[in-house]
């Protein structure tokens, strides 16, 4: 297959002229290890204790252990689902837990 420089430049310039000029910036990190419900994650420098952090298979972990060069990650979901080399990304909320007045004794 062969492509035209005319048609690579047209293809280019409609490309440039659909971008919105929006940019995605989010820390991501490395699972290094997972074991026992807690995964080993570098690369989240800046997470928050209690942080819920985004991994794949729609398994999320919570920051607990901050330590200078990885993060502990206790998991919720399925552990086996998440395997050393997949991603990790913050979400940027830490985890909330809703309280009613029954709680409060009301």
């Amino acid at each position: 297959m062969e492509i035209k420089t005319d048609q690579l430049t047209q293809l280019l310039r409609e490309q440039i002229e659909k971008h919105d000029g929006s940019v995605d910036i989010s820390e991501v990190g490395e699972v290094l290890e997972v074991g026992d419900g807690v995964a080993r994650v570098s690369g989240l420098e800046n997470v928050m204790s209690s942080e819920l952090v985004e991994l794949p298979n729609g398994v999320f972990g919570m920051a607990l252990n901050l330590e200078e060069d990885n993060v502990g990650l206790v998991l919720f979901g399925e552990s086996r689902l998440v395997k050393e080399g997949d991603l990790a990304k913050r979400t940027g909320r830490v985890v909330e837990v809703p309280v009613g007045d029954a709680m409060l004794g009301g």
